[in-house]
């Protein structure tokens, strides 16, 4: 649709206007509309909810690679169930191509329905007002600390950062970042993405943070210690990927514990011992979080992928691709965790602590004045 179009039907101020513009949203069923919906029982329930969604037929989602936290399963799992076609736009994008996508495409039938951010991401997308608030069918199973209370955005599933390795091609894989600093891994130590766009890297550079010396108020000494890195020649700037690991172009990746996880059962039918750890010395754990953008052109189809994520059948798909799924504390008390891909979850010990809002906006600043000049040359 135009954007002349798009602006006229945003100024409509009634449902009988609003169903004749072609990318509004239109569906009403229990005498709501869908794009204001704050529950599915806003819409009557969820019968009414998949009927809402299925009229619409499409579902627009935004960098969710197959082969990350097992998305390809839950893309399949939700078209198999309801019918609804997903539509995946850059599928390796990062958080900040999600929220510039979201902010680009306003109006337009190829905009985003739903977002999947790293969660500083998800937090500076609720400060612009890009996100609906939606609560979920297990909204309150949602650990408090993992939502935001007008329920704009609650996290989906997690992991810790870890060292993935390819084991044939480094003689002796590192295991904490101490090790990375060791002079035989010049050109291996990779990142998956900017750490100023992409919540992986962005995550990877607080645990080096607080393995040497910082916190979750002082990032810098993350940004310091891949300063380091790309001085003595270790860092790499070539992001890691798929295919650069098979390629042996990123030989030590510092990513999720649960893509690296991934890689080693995807590449071990290649030839590629790719072996994981999650490092003692800077143990930082961090989880993604799912949104609805306000101005989704498929609002009824948003909410209930939404449904479907933080359903127990959607929460275990994530744990099947070695993700931590957010409702897994109350998964394991109802019993319907999925226990033998719990048991396949990388080995790590104590609780795990998140950085608050205010703590992760100070280090997006840090990162954004920092980084750039500490990995360039």
């Amino acid at each position: 649709m135009p954007k002349a179009a798009a602006v006229t039907c945003g100024l409509a101020a009634t449902a009988l206007v609003l169903s004749a513009c072609g990318s509004a949203p239109a569906n009403i069923a229990g005498g709501k509309a869908a794009a204001t919906a704050t529950s599915a029982k806003d819409l009557g329930g969820m019968d009414a909810l998949v009927a809402a969604a299925k009229k619409e037929g499409t579902l627009n989602a935004i960098a969710l690679p197959r082969d990350w936290a097992n998305y390809g399963a839950l893309i399949d799992g939700f078209t198999a169930k309801y019918g609804i076609k997903v539509s995946v736009d850059n599928p390796n994008g990062s958080s900040q191509d999600e929220i510039s996508a979201v902010t680009s495409r306003k109006g337009q039938d190829r905009a985003p329905d739903v977002v999947d951010l790293g969660s500083s991401f998800a937090l500076s997308a609720a400060q612009q007002g890009l996100l609906a608030p939606y609560r979920v069918a297990s909204f309150d199973a949602v650990p408090q600390a993992q939502k935001d209370a007008q329920a704009r955005w609650y996290n989906d599933y997690g992991g810790y950062v870890s060292i993935g390795c390819d084991a044939k091609r480094v003689k002796e894989c590192p295991k904490t970042f101490a090790d990375l600093r060791k002079p035989e891994y010049k050109g291996q130590v990779a990142l998956n993405g900017n750490p100023t766009k992409a919540g992986a890297a962005f995550a990877a550079v607080y645990a080096a943070s607080l393995a040497n010396g910082g916190s979750f108020d002082d990032i810098k000494p993350g940004v310091d210690f891949f300063g380091e890195l790309k001085k003595n020649g270790n860092y790499t700037p070539v992001e890691a990927t798929p295919a650069t690991i098979e390629k042996g172009e990123t030989p030590i990746s510092v990513d999720w514990d649960y893509l690296n996880a991934g890689y080693a059962e995807e590449f071990k039918s290649k030839g590629v011992d790719w072996q994981v750890s999650v490092p003692e010395d800077g143990k930082f754990s961090q989880y993604y979080s799912q949104a609805v953008n306000k101005d989704a052109p498929h609002p009824a189809a948003a909410r209930l992928w939404q449904e479907y994520v933080y359903s127990a059948e959607g929460q275990n798909l994530y744990l099947k691709g070695h993700a931590r799924p957010a409702l897994m504390t109350s998964m394991a008390k109802d019993g319907t965790l999925d226990k033998d891909a719990a048991a396949k979850l990388p080995p790590v010990s104590g609780t795990p602590s998140f950085p608050s809002e205010a703590q992760q906006a100070k280090a997006k600043q840090t990162l954004a004045q920092g980084w750039g000049q500490a990995v360039s040359g």
